[in-house]
């Protein structure tokens, strides 16, 4: 069977087989709908949530927060990671505090960051922006300073400019690996808006789960999961589709 096609069937068959256990499971062992419903269940509820504008409205917002939380760690992470292979007094001098961050559960910091920016949308930005942060800084950081010396010469010897430079030589040699971080740095963005909605949200997609799980509605809770993976998975998607698009050569990008 082809390559592309067996990349095709073999996650359906999986889910497809996932869903029949779940379902065989549910109905011989007697577990209350109120612990795990059936699949069947769980799409009914599904199918009514994605018929109300309250579904999509609550989802914008949880998208909206996790979308400017990852932009911000993506400025912020090439920008900080470009200074510090560049300028390596600058690393040597923030690594204490880079070392402590990496070190500190950035979920526990979440009340804090609701404390300092409010209820609303920003401080569901910041949380988002805190857990993204990190995978693209590293990335990038190692990305530009892994740039062989013998390019680096060339580019002196042709006398080119620092912009040249970064755009001809820093960025094309760094981009692979930073979308690399990207992909995991937009599903921790969505994961700290979903927290963040959690502790002190009245909007979103976190907040709607919140709110199915203490009217018991446990479908619909499980509903709201699924819908939370599927625009998780969307977001995952459009980063890796990018990674192929701006850097094809690349051998993290799997193209025969």
């Amino acid at each position: 069977m082809p390559r592309n096609t067996l990349r095709t069937v073999l996650p359906i068959a999986s889910v497809s087989l996932f869903l029949i256990l779940w379902t065989v499971y549910v109905r011989t062992a007697e577990v209350s709908p109120f612990v795990l419903p059936p699949p069947e269940a769980i799409v009914a509820a599904l199918f009514e949530m994605v018929q109300t504008q309250e579904l999509w409205d609550h989802a914008l917002v949880t998208v909206i927060e996790a979308v400017s939380g990852f932009c911000i760690a993506v400025t912020l992470g090439v920008s900080l990671g470009f200074i510090m292979a560049r300028v390596p007094p600058v690393e040597w001098a923030a690594k204490p505090f880079i070392v402590l961050l990496q070190l500190i559960p950035k979920i526990a910091l979440a009340p804090l960051f609701i404390l300092w920016f409010g209820f609303g949308l920003e401080s569901k930005i910041v949380i988002a922006a805190a857990l993204a942060f990190f995978p693209v800084f590293s990335n990038a950081l190692q990305a530009f300073k892994s740039v062989e010396p013998g390019d680096k010469d060339v580019f002196v010897m042709l006398q080119a400019n620092p912009v040249q430079r970064f755009f001809m030589l820093d960025l094309p040699n760094a981009l692979p690996v930073v979308l690399t971080g990207a992909e995991v740095a937009v599903v921790l963005a969505m994961i700290g808006a979903i927290v963040g909605e959690f502790i002190g949200g009245n909007e979103g997609l976190g907040y709607l789960a919140v709110a199915h799980l203490q009217n018991l509605a446990v479908p619909e809770l499980f509903g709201v999961i699924v819908i939370l993976a599927l625009v998780g998975l969307v977001l995952y998607t459009l980063i890796g589709r990018l990674r192929r698009w701006f850097s094809p050569w690349h051998v993290s990008t799997g193209v025969a």
